[in-house]
This record gives C-alpha cells, sequence and structure tokens, in this order.
C-alpha cells in the first residue's frame, strides 16, 4: 500500500461488447494473485457486475453514478476501499456515453466518473475486423476530451500473429500505447440473457473461470506497465454517505428470482444500524415475522413465475406482513406484488395479489434510463414529497394497474415516465432501481 496515495485505473471500452468485462475479471483475480488488494468499482447503474467483481477480488464493489450521486457521495464510496492497494473500475457502456442533462454530479458517464476521481483510462479495443484502423477509434477516443487521461489500449479478439502485428503499427503511428492484445478466445466469453450477464451466483465453475481469465490476461498483457500507468491519488477519507434507514429491521428476499440489490444501498443499511434478514420466495420462505419492513428488489421473477405461484407460504407471509408494516418492491419485485405476471410463452401465473398490477412478458418493450421521481405517498419508510434518483431497465409490459401512482416520475431529461410505481395501503412499487435520494 502506498501511503497516503492510491493507485487506480479505469477499464472501458468504445462501445458495449467488446469485453471489457472479461479483462477486468482476469485483472482483478491476477492483481490479487500478484498480493494485491485490490479494490473494484463499477461505474454506472449495473447491478450485476459488482457480484463478478467480487468473486475476482475478494472484495465488494461499489456502483459510482455521477448522475443519480452527488460528488460527496462518489467520494464516500471510493473511500471504502482506502485500504486497498489498488483501485480497479470497469466503465459501461461506451466511454462517454451519458445523458443529455446533468444530474447530482456529472452525466453518468464512465469519462465523467475517470475524471472526478483522476483515474486513467485503459481502453478494451475490439479489433474483430479491422487492423490498422482500430487506432483511429483509439486517437479519437483518446483526444475526445483533454481533461481525461485515456493510458493506452488492450486489443481483445485478435485473430492471428499477423493481424495482432498490423493492429499494433496502427497504434503505434497513432501514438496510442498497447498493453496487450489478447487472441480470440470464444471459450471465455460469459453467457449472457436479456439484462446482461446471468448472474454470478447461478456459475456453479465462476472461480474456476475467473482464474482462466486471470491466466489469459497473465499471458498476453504486460501487468507491470498497467500498474505504473495507474494514477496515484491521495486516498479519500470521506465519511460514509448516510441515507435514511427506512427501517430497524428488514426483510430482504434474495435468491434467483430477487437479487438486484445495490451494493451501496445494503451497506448503507448495515452502517446505519439496520438488521437485513434474508429469505427466499423461491424456496416458498415467508418473510421474517420480526420485520420491520419487507423489500423485494429487481431479478427475473419471469423466470421461475410457476413456482413463485405456487409459494403459498411466501404470499401468505406478505399478506400478514401488509396488515401492519410495508412491503416495497423494485421491478421485479413490484411485478411479484401484482395480481399477476405473463411470461414470454403467454402464461399468466397468479402473483401475490397485493397490488393490481398486471404486467407481460409476451408483449415485450425495452424500458430503459434514469429516473427523477417525487413521491406521492410514503413508499418503505420515506416520507411522501421525497425526491428520489433512481434507474429503470426491464423489458416488461404493464397490462393493468388499477392502484394510486406512487410518485411522479421523469426521465433524466425531465419528460414525463408513465411508470410511476403505485400502492395500495402499506403495499408500494416501483419500476425504477433506487440509487439515492436527490439533492
Amino acid at each position: 500500500m502506498t501511503p497516503g496515495l492510491m493507485p487506480g485505473l479505469m477499464i472501458a471500452a468504445p462501445a458495449s461488447g467488446t469485453g471489457k468485462t472479461t479483462v477486468m475479471l482476469g485483472l482483478l483475480r491476477a492483481l490479487r494473485d500478484d498480493g494485491l488488494t485490490v479494490q473494484p468499482f463499477k461505474s454506472g447503474p449495473d447491478y450485476i457486475d459488482p457480484a463478478f467483481h467480487r468473486a475476482a477480488s475478494g472484495r465488494q464493489s461499489f456502483n459510482l453514478d455521477s448522475w443519480a450521486m452527488p460528488d460527496a457521495m462518489l467520494h464516500s464510496l471510493v473511500a471504502q476501499g482506502s485500504d486497498a492497494d489498488f483501485v480497479l473500475a470497469e466503465g459501461s457502456m461506451g466511454l462517454f456515453d451519458g445523458v443529455a442533462t446533468p444530474g447530482a454530479a456529472g452525466n453518468g458517464a464512465s469519462a465523467d466518473v475517470a475524471k472526478r476521481m483522476g483515474w486513467p483510462v485503459v481502453l478494451v479495443i475490439d479489433v474483430s475486423g479491422q487492423a490498422q484502423s482500430a487506432a483511429a477509434t483509439a486517437l479519437g477516443f483518446a483526444r475526445y476530451d483533454p481533461d481525461l487521461t485515456v493510458a493506452g489500449v488492450i486489443l481483445n479478439r485478435v485473430a492471428s500473429p499477423r493481424h495482432e502485428r498490423l493492429a499494433r503499427s496502427g497504434m503505434a503511428a497513432a501514438g496510442i500505447r498497447v498493453f496487450g492484445a489478447l487472441p480470440r478466445r470464444l471459450d471465455l466469453k460469459l453467457p449472457e440473457r436479456h439484462l446482461g450477464l446471468v448472474q454470478a451466483a447461478e456459475h456453479r465453475d465462476l472461480d474456476a473461470r475467473i482464474a482462466e481469465y486471470a491466466a489469459f490476461l497473465r499471458e498476453h498483457v504486460d501487468l507491470a506497465a498497467l500498474r505504473l500507468a495507474a494514477a496515484a491519488r491521495p486516498r479519500d477519507t470521506a465519511e460514509p454517505w448516510r441515507f435514511a434507514l427506512p427501517a430497524q429491521r428488514i426483510a430482504l428476499a434474495q435468491d434467483a428470482a430477487f437479487s438486484f440489490t445495490y451494493p451501496h444501498m445494503l451497506d448503507a443499511w448495515r452502517r446505519g444500524g439496520a438488521e437485513i434478514l434474508p429469505f427466499s420466495p423461491l424456496a416458498d420462505e415467508a418473510p421474517d415475522a420480526a420485520a420491520d419492513l419487507v423489500w423485494l428488489p429487481g431479478g427475473y421473477p419471469e423466470l421461475h413465475a410457476g413456482r413463485l405461484a405456487a409459494a403459498a407460504n411466501f404470499h401468505a407471509g406478505l399478506a400478514r406482513h401488509a396488515q401492519t408494516r410495508p412491503v416495497h418492491g423494485e421491478c421485479g419485485g413490484y411485478m411479484a406484488l401484482g395480481e399477476a405476471l405473463i411470461d414470454a410463452d403467454g402464461t399468466r401465473h397468479r402473483m401475490a395479489g397485493l397490488l393490481g398490477l398486471v404486467t407481460s412478458y409476451a408483449q415485450r418493450r425495452m424500458h430503459l434510463g434514469y429516473r427523477r421521481a417525487t413521491l406521492r405517498a410514503p413508499m418503505a419508510g420515506v416520507g411522501e414529497g421525497t425526491r428520489l434518483r433512481g434507474h429503470e431497465f426491464h423489458y416488461s409490459t404493464i397490462l393493468e394497474q388499477p392502484d394510486a401512482p406512487l410518485a411522479s416520475v421523469t426521465d433524466a431529461d425531465g419528460n414525463a415516465i408513465a411508470e410511476t410505481g403505485s400502492y395500495r395501503g402499506r403495499v408500494s412499487g416501483t419500476f425504477f432501481h433506487l440509487i439515492a435520494p436527490a439533492q
């Protein structure tokens, strides 16, 4: 550990689908195997990748989102890793992809986070179908924002030694440093589904896969040069960010159907003194009877709709709790609180029936983007009128929503969103995942 200083890098790409997550996981494990304590972060509103980061590094990864999070919150989350030797942050989408209207601190782009934290960027460039031309892409990214440092590139999906020589020659002509070149390996690709990677917990051989990624990166990337390229900045010493605690004892659904919970939210709850009481709806478990609040996070209820429909003990436990205490669901959790969920095959499955919501995956439509919300009624211990920031990403369509709207919701640019969430008595739900209170 460098006294007082924290070296760090952002692993990013010109676009999604370049292989940067595989590179990130391989680097995390390789540096860990070298004896470094590596703190991972994920830029943007991604609730799947941090679990992979944790598996590779042995440390909890936190999201850093400059649109939803104020600057003080960003620095407080980075301070969570102040005891580490090295920081590796993974970008999202393309390096400069954000929103048009700035939010709490910035526009949400990976480049924005990297600049705020002083981390140079290493671009993972897919050179499939090109050679020297890849250098033009790298050069454009390096020059696009003079306030951002692009330290160099890792070439990915290289077809042959000749292909590598040609791509490297183009980078040399453009003055772009190449840290390594990864041969095309289709067997190293992680499986995906409609919201991103298949969840980390679903991979029985994940540790072996990550070890293979690390060996692959070690063979083809100059790890020592990467470490030297990292910028050493003063370690953040900010106090942990405090959220208003929604309840003292929180029954949290946790299984393959309900797993999309931001690590910084759980960490803030625990730091605030909350007791997290996990339970599994798929195992037909009821929430703990001693809980003050039941929270159903997002996930993949549509893939397990039959089991959820048959989970009579789970449904009865929710109903008992809702008689006296709040129940809240986000996205998939919201759907599970509704009257019914229609799966991709058109089969209708009875859900908990605590809300009148009926959703369908047979009529798929993508809903994606940041959300601003002002509560029109209390939500899980949060008072009416509270302003929140979050993110929505799902493919379901609302067929029926007879209950009162929970919030006034807009996108990042202030355009009204029809998916307002809803509430009935003590039960509430939203399609957006809460990231932070608005400032």
